[in-house]
């Protein structure tokens, strides 16, 4: 069973920076897309970044050259580094794993594993 464990969002303020993680209990790396999605009040999931199997990122554009993913195999783990961070950033912050890509864009289909989530809160 595929679960997926987030830590490291918070507050911060505009400008700041923030790390979050994501533990994987399985092994996912090797078959599955793994990335990271974010929520804000009242609007849908939408993809963040994302990492394929063979080591590709892609990123939405409102965070491209903000956001970094990254992952350590050998931990498991899946990163999100958070730099230049805006308001508009905040959101919770999902780990998401999936057989196909992520979207970078709002997902309305099933994901086949999702974490429970993490808050980002930046303010101006």
């Amino acid at each position: 069973q595929v679960q997926l464990v987030e830590s490291g969002g918070g507050s911060v303020q505009a400008g700041g920076s923030l790390k979050l993680s994501c533990v994987a209990r399985g092994n996912l790396f090797s078959s599955y897309c793994m990335g990271w999605l974010r929520q804000s009040p009242g609007q849908g999931r939408e993809g963040v970044a994302a990492i394929d199997s063979d080591g590709t990122a892609s990123y939405a554009d409102s965070v491209q050259g903000r956001f970094t993913i990254s992952q350590d195999k050998a931990k498991n783990t899946l990163y999100l580094e958070m730099n230049n961070l805006k308001p508009e950033d905040t959101a919770i912050y999902y780990c998401a794993a999936d057989r196909s890509p992520i979207p970078m864009y709002t997902v309305t289909g099933p994901i086949d594993a999702w974490g429970q989530g993490t808050q980002v809160t930046v303010s101006s």
